[in-house]
């Protein structure tokens, strides 16, 4: 059945990561009568920083059809279950935020009130040792999560690390070979309807003219369509996130292949480490109003694993988001949509998500109202979610020592933000008001991680027979021995996706 009104012709602009995630994407599940064109140039650089992911990734690349272990050779990619906070809610103190749970609650009350209950009485484990995810990472070990629900081996998750710029190629090959077309070259004009103000076409620097029905706008932090043709606006978050610089440098790999990411927080921000087959990624992001450039190259530089591969490459950026993901018939997608730090490793989550709904709610040619504003309604509670729980890392630390963290410490928040605080500091809940990407044993890992140690306990607990201790002991073992057994990451990869050049 031919439907006149159809998507006939999709263009996306820009390449690397967003692009080539997008265009694969859609070529996977359009499988006729419309044409995909990508337009981006050698010349033009990609941020190419997002090498640190979270376990939705999985679902992207399996609803792709791709396998695990081939995509892992060609990025040069490692494993992650979680990631190390290194003196965020005060020096000289480390915590995980894992991927997955801590234990299983075993009752009508949360296990982490339990938790509470015993470490108000001396008796409770650390709170990182009753968590599958972080039982694995300290001793470097990796294997698939189990099936079995009875086992502890269920209750851990994990995502990758990988080289963007790898991943990119290795998306391009798949839509290629599906079908994408690539155009190489400069854009230097975009043509708009007279009446409407939608994109007809843009034109490159070569004279060529090409035309589509939907534009994708994968241009980076230019928005090349979304803020330079429609002037669509942006909200900036610095007031809540100041950093707004990094110093970016990939390194020689050193000692042990960790199965996490590492962020240390500095005098002026925190410091990434990301480790792949073959090399260490690294950044330093700051708040440009506390260090200059050089100072933060200087601070990078001091605080590698190993030999720098390059010179610290200075990235510039104001965490926030347009006022609209869709504005007529162009959709940002990528930093054209709007920048979050990549603290938690959203940046490519963030595509991802853009990418699920654009397919959701595809449009055709007379693109209702009513669908784009759907899709702006879901994307802006996306970000300020992501948001909210970024905010959190900054507000509950007990740092005094520079103007950064004095600052975060006493900085009003969202009161979205403020009321998860407030209940978890009187009661020791975790309550939610809309969907969250990070849910409760998410924020479980930052509140007590950087010291928001509730006042009291659920009431509920006081009502409930014996205290938990002897099923936290029992869980903290049962971990030890699980991940005691597990093989190492190193010897994970080389047993099933070593990169032959590593």
């Amino acid at each position: 059945m031919t439907d006149p009104n159809a998507i006939r012709s999709i263009v996306i602009v820009g390449g690397g990561t967003a692009g080539w995630m997008t265009a694969a994407a859609l070529a996977n599940v359009i499988r006729r009568d419309c044409t995909i064109t990508l337009i981006e140039s050698d010349e033009i650089g990609t941020v190419g920083v997002g090498e640190a992911t979270i376990p939705p990734i999985r679902t992207f690349n399996q609803t792709l059809g791709i396998d695990e272990n081939e995509f892992v050779k060609a990025t040069q990619g490692s494993f992650k279950l979680g990631i190390e906070f290194v003196d965020w809610g005060k020096r000289d103190h480390r915590y995980f935020h894992p991927f997955g749970t801590h234990g299983r609650d075993f009752d009508f009350v949360p296990l982490h009130q339990y938790w509470l209950s015993a470490r108000a009485s001396g008796g409770a484990p650390g709170l990182d040792d009753l968590c599958m995810a972080w039982a694995a990472a300290k001793r470097g070990k990796f294997a698939h999560p189990s099936p079995d629900m009875r086992t502890v081996l269920s209750t851990f998750d994990y995502a990758y690390h990988f080289d963007a710029g790898l991943y990119a190629r290795f998306l391009r090959s798949y839509a290629e070979q599906r079908g994408v077309v690539r155009i190489e070259g400069k854009i230097s004009n975009v043509a708009q309807n007279g009446l409407n103000g939608f994109v007809e076409s843009v034109a490159l620097e070569s004279g060529q003219q090409v035309a589509g029905d939907l534009f994708v706008d994968c241009s980076g932090f230019r928005g090349l369509l979304i803020e330079g043709a429609l002037q669509t606006g942006y909200q900036d978050w610095t007031h809540w996130l100041p950093c707004d610089r990094a110093m970016a440098v990939p390194c020689t790999s050193a000692g042990e292949l960790t199965p996490y990411t590492r962020s240390t927080a500095r005098e002026a921000g925190w410091q990434w480490r990301i480790p792949l087959q073959h090399r260490t990624g690294n950044g330093y992001v700051f708040c440009s109003a506390f260090i200059s450039e050089d100072e933060a190259a200087t601070t990078l530089m001091a605080n590698l694993d190993g030999k720098a591969l390059a010179d610290p490459r200075p990235l510039r950026f104001v965490t926030g988001r347009r006022n609209r993901f869709w504005n007529k018939n162009v959709v940002a997608i990528g930093l054209s949509s709007g920048f979050m730090e990549p603290l938690e490793s959203t940046s490519i989550h963030l595509i991802q998500a853009g990418i699920a709904k654009l397919i959701a709610l595809f449009p055709d040619r007379n693109f209702d109202p009513l669908v784009i504003d759907e899709y702006n309604r879901i994307a802006v509670n996306e970000f300020e979610r992501i948001r909210d729980f970024i905010i959190l890392h900054y507000k509950l630390t007990n740092r005094t020592d520079s103007e950064l963290w004095r600052y975060c410490a006493t900085m009003a928040v969202p009161e979205t933000v403020e009321w998860k605080i407030e209940h978890f500091r009187r009661h020791g809940r975790l309550v939610q008001r809309d969907a969250d990407l990070f849910g409760p044993p998410s924020w479980l890992a930052v509140h007590i991680g950087q010291g928001n140690l509730p006042e009291g306990t659920d009431p509920m607990l006081a009502l409930r027979p014996g205290d938990g201790r002897e099923v936290l002991n029992k869980l903290e073992k049962a971990l030890a021995q699980a991940a005691e057994a597990m093989p190492s990451h190193r010897d994970w990869i080389a047993r099933h996706c070593a990169a032959p050049q590593a």
